[in-house]
């Protein structure tokens, strides 16, 4: 693990390519596993807030979810999570007429409608972060749906945490961004 600030990185971030290839697996994150996108309790109360905008733009089964158990759950893991249709897809799951998943919550930021421009877990993905007493732990969470980002990764030669800039940032700010390329250089310069 590499320390910059408060956070703890996992090698792979440096070390695995990774660009999302939505044509290829069309939005399966949206839809696979068995929880939902994990939310803080600032997402929480954005959404709570601005949930009527974001209704319209959504299929009506995941309105009635969500009017149905508000916009998260707590999951087995006591994690709060936005909720699933029928243990499949999260509530806020838009799908285009090819099948594939999109974000109803950043569909409705793009149109104007929420401040909120999609949960922080979502725009990070693939990377998942473990709260560790003072510290965030960053995890590369390989996961087979993600085969095609993988190889479209290495055929352009990106790694994991340059494809993340703009969530990572988001997160942690320019300044801690950049800590992470000058890690990445003397990675680099280790290697060679």
């Amino acid at each position: 693990m590499i320390q910059i600030e408060q956070t703890l990185l996992s090698e792979s971030l440096f070390e695995e390519d990774f660009v999302c290839n939505l044509s290829a697996c069309k939005g399966a994150c949206c839809v696979e596993g068995d929880s939902g996108a994990p939310l803080t309790m600032a997402e929480i109360d954005r959404l709570e807030a601005e949930v009527e905008q974001i209704l319209p733009l959504i299929p009506v089964k995941s309105r009635q979810r969500i009017r149905e158990t508000g916009v998260f759950i707590v999951d087995q893991d006591g994690d709060y999570v936005t909720p699933l249709n029928e243990g499949k897809e999260c509530a806020f799951t838009v799908f285009e007429e090819n099948g594939t998943a999109k974000c109803g919550i950043e569909l409705a930021h793009n149109a104007g409608k929420t401040s909120l421009l999609k949960p922080i877990s979502c725009h990070l993905y693939p990377i998942r972060i473990s709260k560790l007493h003072d510290h965030d732990a960053l995890n590369y969470n390989q996961w087979d749906i993600c085969s095609p980002a993988c190889k479209l990764g290495k055929e352009l030669k990106v790694k994991v945490y340059q494809f993340l800039k703009t969530p990572l940032v988001r997160k942690y700010g320019e300044d801690w961004y950049q800590q992470l390329e000058e890690v990445d250089q003397l990675l680099s310069k280790d290697n060679n």
